[in-house]
């Protein structure tokens, strides 16, 4: 079931125009709160907004999937949505760079995903 939130929500990542895809393999990782991080990030806070519009949206009617828990829409500099075992990270660029999510989990396996039209 993980691979299939998780392609769905790369999807409506990539209709947003989301930059930097990448999933992080936790699963065998201590400490790890899920199993997947799906990381990205937008140019503004409003493509951050839409990114996490887009997902919620597209899982709810694809996949009767609703995040247990959002975080930080009301900025929107850092999203953090809890499907509990995804959560995806949508960040502003600059905070994505500041943050360097992907650096506290180097150990983990990850996917990057390329930008579809």
């Amino acid at each position: 079931m993980n691979e299939i939130l998780i392609k769905t929500i790369v999807e409506a990542i990539q209709d947003k125009k989301g930059k930097d895809i990448v999933s992080l393999d936790l699963s065998k990782m201590d400490g790890a709160i899920c199993s997947h991080f799906v990381v990205c990030n937008a140019d503004s806070t409003t493509q951050v907004a839409a990114i996490a519009d887009s997902i919620e949206e597209k899982l709810y009617l694809q996949l009767h999937e609703s995040p247990w828990r959002v975080e930080g829409k009301q900025t929107g500099l850092w999203v953090a949505m809890d499907y509990i075992d995804v959560v995806v990270h949508i960040f502003q660029s600059e905070l994505r760079d500041y943050y360097k999510l992907e650096e506290l989990w180097a150990d983990a396996p990850m996917q990057r995903y390329e930008y579809e039209e």
